[in-house]
């Protein structure tokens, strides 16, 4: 079931999220729905607070980007890429020279914001088979999760531009948080 995003302005965007159990309901449920969700808005991961759940989950699929002729971006760097559930993450360390990149995110629609992160990290996390993994992530991996696991702490891409670029967009901002905006895929919005 394709779900609606959450927009920029709900507060569930900016709580830290909570860990889950084995035993959270209908888990199985929730990540195909999230799945679905993500690729009905074209996204490349999708955390669960976008769709209004205050839980450390989040999905990751970069190997369709490997896959995405009509987007050819020479920015992108991704040697392999990967589909993965990530539940109750926590970065342990991010390491490698900053690149700059321009992100979107389907909660900010039609915002992009260069952002330099570390091309490098290592993460903790459970499978949705609660099978805990510490792997390496770099290149477009490490971005992605690094995006997505800003999501579980209440993160967002505006929170990495400056005042006054933020302050230059308010009025585009406003207007996604009451819903003056036209999206091709569900939203839900605060106000």
């Amino acid at each position: 079931m394709i779900l609606p995003i959450v927009a920029y302005g709900h507060p569930v965007l900016k709580q830290v999220a909570q860990p889950i159990t084995a035993d959270y309901p209908d888990l199985a449920k929730l990540i195909a729905n999230m799945w679905e969700t993500m690729y009905n808005g074209r996204g490349v991961g999708l955390a669960a607070p976008q769709i209004g759940l205050d839980i450390r989950l989040f999905v990751v699929d970069s190997e369709q980007l490997k896959d995405d002729d009509d987007e050819e971006d020479d920015d992108v760097r991704l040697t392999k890429g990967i589909k993965k559930v990530f539940i109750n993450a926590q970065i342990i360390e991010e390491t490698g020279e900053p690149w700059s990149y321009e992100e979107g995110c389907l909660s900010i629609p039609d915002i992009r914001v260069k952002i330099m992160r570390n091309e490098t990290l290592r993460i903790k996390y459970v499978d949705e088979h609660f099978v805990e993994h510490i792997e390496t992530y770099d290149e477009m991996n490490a971005r992605i999760i690094q995006h997505e696991y800003d999501h579980i702490q209440g993160v967002l891409l505006t929170d990495h531009m400056t005042p006054l670029k933020r302050n230059l967009i308010k009025k585009k901002l406003d207007n996604i948080a009451t819903g003056k905006i036209s999206t091709k895929y569900k939203m839900k919005f605060a106000k």
